[in-house]
């Protein structure tokens, strides 16, 4: 994977230079806003005695802007080390699952075992992102670490770490509240303490990368070239890798996770020509540090005008993700062939119509399980005849579970046909997120929404999301590797929405933790019939797509050979999955795997052809999340598991297996 040519006339000094002027001139204007730029300086080298402004300038304005000097060339430099080691220009912090595993650790102590952070916040989040790395290098490591696996494998495990992050939300949120702010990226400081800390950790990271220059240079070879030369790939490779976990783990237990510094500095300095790794760890180093201080500073000239408190960490996700979406096309992948036919994880059987009864009968009784079976306060017991008010509860969530089970089972199938790629799902592809970001914006900027008006807004969501991924692939062909990678940005996009939310305080933030875990609690039967409903009559919908169905993962020219318009049924079948995708979304959150996990265990089981393949994974689906839904209930009671995170804890197992096999 390599990136196409360097910008023109564009280098990296004119480029950081360029950068330079709005941060001088943002940081003027506030230093005159405050007093004058003299009194400001001298704030800068003495603790005045008297003056309130002075004071603030000394132990906050001049911390907070060293500390995002520090943080985004910290970043910057990690995403250098691990673009390196991997020849993967997407491999940063935060797509790699460092970030998010750090930051997951740390909560975790924080909760658990406070002790362990007296020796030192990296040593915890240095542990935990150095965990969610291992992770996503087993899972890539039979495939070679490919880039676009590796890539892949970063997607699932930070999706994963963020349900094992909201599980611990849930369940703690007073705990926790004042982590939320740090965890989405916060710059704010109280003193120098935390510059203190940060920056002599940085100075030998850079020291090592610096001593570490020659060695890694050689990884521009391939491995046979490097080998032949005497170098040791596994011992250089860890210690490069090393280093840019240790640089992470530092900067996220200081100032919580910063999206994208650590991708776009990178990129940015080798377009604009720094080819050599020498050139690229200077200039991107300067240059994440010159981005993540100017937004910073620009995001503090209009906080006043801001409704709510935004993080420093979740804006630059949030403009990360449209760079990312940019470079995508720009990206030159090995093997770069339109979609053929979808291979799957394990062995075909046969006899589909048998297994989709004997599945129905296992849909059944779970069903009675989740009806009738479940723990008091006495232990398990049976519903009897006196206690059929307990119904009035249980049966909405039994209704909402199944139909949002069969909708993202069905839409899943849709696009793992349409795409011919077995790894795509609403919530890979992001337009789950994408339905989700919609859904939250409805919430708060509508009064009083209705359900109708949400399902609107979550489908509205999910058709621009897919109208991204069709911008962004078509010339492509829709590729495989380019659908996924698209489906990242629009995720980390997500990601971004969610932290500025729970960030800000706002009351409507429990309404919205409560609907990303997927909770089926707060269902009730008019609206556990309207999702019914909607999943029966969307199921019928796609019945006649399936001779398009079995015809589109054979390829476009197979396709237009046979008498099928293939732009156009694509498009009416990914309207229909934006549809599907935001019902479903509506009711489990964004969150669960039911929309990959299905489909591959229909296509296991042996249903291949389009129409039985729906039909086995609608039933999947449906038992999926019942049972999910019941778990949920009864693992924790008298605490509730939402139905979404048990979705996702299994489907991302799930899915981690089957990209491990690949």
């Amino acid at each position: 994977m390599m990136l196409s040519k360097p910008l023109p006339l564009l280098t990296p000094a004119r480029l950081c230079l360029l950068l330079t002027l709005p941060l001088l001139s943002l940081a003027l204007v506030s230093l005159q806003a405050q007093d004058s730029l003299v009194v400001g300086l001298q704030a800068l080298f003495e603790a005045p005695e008297r003056s309130s402004e002075r004071l603030l300038l000394h132990y906050a304005w001049w911390p907070r802007l060293s500390m995002a000097l520090l943080a985004g060339g910290g970043l910057a430099l990690a995403g250098v080390l691990m673009q390196q080691v991997l020849r993967n220009p997407l491999a940063a912090p935060t797509t790699l699952g460092v970030a998010s595993g750090a930051n997951l650790a740390l909560m975790a102590a924080t909760l658990m075992a406070p002790w362990l952070l007296m020796p030192g916040r990296e040593w915890v989040a240095l542990a935990g992102g150095g965990l969610a790395m291992g992770l996503v290098f087993l899972l890539a490591w039979r495939r070679g670490l490919a880039p676009v696996v590796v890539v892949l494998a970063g997607l699932v495990v930070n999706l994963y770490v963020s349900a094992l992050s909201m599980v611990l939300l849930l369940f703690h949120q007073e705990e926790l509240k004042g982590l939320l702010i740090w965890g989405a990226g916060s710059l704010s400081q109280n003193g120098w303490d935390s510059v203190a800390y940060l920056w002599p950790r940085l100075a030998i990271s850079a020291l090592l990368a610096w001593l570490l220059l020659r060695p890694l240079a050689i990884l521009e070879l391939n491995d046979a070239s490097a080998r032949s030369l005497g170098v040791s790939l596994k011992h250089l490779r860890l210690a490069g890798l090393g280093v840019a976990v240790f640089i992470t783990g530092c900067v996220v237990s200081v100032v919580g996770v910063i999206g994208f510094i650590g991708l776009a500095a990178p990129n940015i300095v080798r377009l604009a020509g720094a080819r050599r790794l020498g050139q690229r760890l200077v200039w991107a180093t300067l240059l994440g540090a010159l981005l993540l201080a100017t937004t910073d500073l620009l995001l503090q000239h209009f906080t006043n005008s801001l409704p709510t408190l935004i993080p420093t960490g979740a804006t630059t996700a949030a403009l990360g993700a449209p760079l990312l979406l940019w470079l995508i096309p720009r990206l030159h992948l090995q093997g770069d062939q339109p979609p053929g036919t979808a291979h799957t994880i394990g062995h075909r059987h046969f006899a589909p119509r048998r297994l989709a009864t004997g599945i129905a009968l296992a849909l059944a009784i779970i069903a009675l399980m989740a009806l009738f079976a479940g723990q008091g306060a006495d232990g398990w017991y049976w519903l009897s005849s006196q206690q059929w008010s307990v119904m009035e509860w249980r049966l909405p969530r039994l209704l909402a579970a199944a139909g949002s089970g069969v909708m993202l089972a069905i839409a899943g199938t849709l696009i793992q046909r349409v795409t011919a790629n077995p790894m795509a799902s609403p919530e890979v592809l992001g337009i789950s997120g994408g339905s989700a970001i919609a859904l939250i914006g409805a919430i708060f900027l509508l009064p009083s929404p209705g359900n109708l008006t949400l399902v609107a807004a979550g489908t509205l969501g999910a058709l621009v999301s897919l109208a991204l991924l069709i911008l962004v692939n078509r010339r492509s062909g829709f590729l495989p590797e380019r659908l996924l990678l698209t489906g990242v940005a629009i995720t980390a996009l997500f990601d971004a929405v969610r932290s500025i939310v729970l960030a800000g305080g706002d009351p409507r933030g429990q309404q919205v933790i409560a609907w990303l875990s997927g909770s089926t609690y707060y269902v009730d039967l008019q609206s556990a019939m309207i999702v019914t409903v909607a999943a029966i009559v969307l199921a019928l919908a796609t019945h006649p797509f399936a001779r398009w169905l079995d015809i589109l993962p054979l390829g476009a020219a197979t396709s237009r050979a046979l008498g099928i318009g293939v732009e156009r049924s694509r498009l009416a079948l990914l309207a229909l999955v934006a549809l599907l995708t935001a019902c479903a979304t509506l009711v489990v959150g964004p969150l669960s795997f039911v929309g990959l996990l299905a489909p591959h265990m229909a296509r296991l089981l042996g249903f291949s052809r389009a129409r039985m393949h729906l039909l086995g994974a609608a039933l999947i689906g449906a038992l999926l999340m019942v049972l999910a839904d019941w778990l949920g209930r009864q693992l924790l009671f008298p605490q509730e598991i939402p139905a979404g995170l048990v979705a996702s804890l299994l489907g991302g197992a799930y899915f981690m297996w089957g990209l491990r096999r690949l």
